[in-house]
């Protein structure tokens, strides 16, 4: 048990010290990223209250967060008022962030798949089932 801990903190920690330094070569902070990839989840837009309560962080955090994201050079995101709920903010994902974006996620998938291709296809087959069934355990979403 201690040694799958120590071994699956080790894999955290170097995949964020990763990211984080993937991000920042693309102006990004990791909470923007998980904000830009929570918008493209759900259609480009979402109320600032919705992306707040998906990322369990309060409203004022959230609005810093997209206007510092609105603030880029280019913007990531634009605000619109909801016709609706006139009390309410759409947050809104713009070209550049769906470009942006599409950017960081190919450098992670290559990055990965130099990764795997480090390990022979049978074993990868078998690391990749059991990764699979470990995350769908801890999701309640078991094979």
């Amino acid at each position: 048990m201690l040694q799958f801990w120590a071994l699956a903190f080790q894999l955290v920690l170097d995949g964020e010290k990763r990211l984080s330094e993937l991000l920042a070569a693309h102006d990004l902070t990791p909470p923007q990223f998980y904000v830009v990839k929570t918008l493209i989840e759900h259609d480009g837009k979402l109320t600032i209250g919705r992306l707040a309560q998906l990322h369990a962080l309060t409203n004022a955090t959230m609005t810093g967060l997209v206007k510092r994201l609105e603030s880029l050079d280019p913007p990531l995101v634009l605000r619109e008022i909801n016709e609706r709920d006139r009390r309410s903010v759409y947050v809104v994902l713009t070209d550049a962030a769906r470009e942006r974006f599409l950017a960081v996620q190919n450098e992670l998938m290559a990055q990965v798949g130099i990764v795997l291709r480090l390990i022979p296809p049978d074993e990868r087959a078998k690391l990749l089932y059991d990764l699979s069934r470990y995350a769908g355990l801890l999701t309640g979403r078991a094979l």
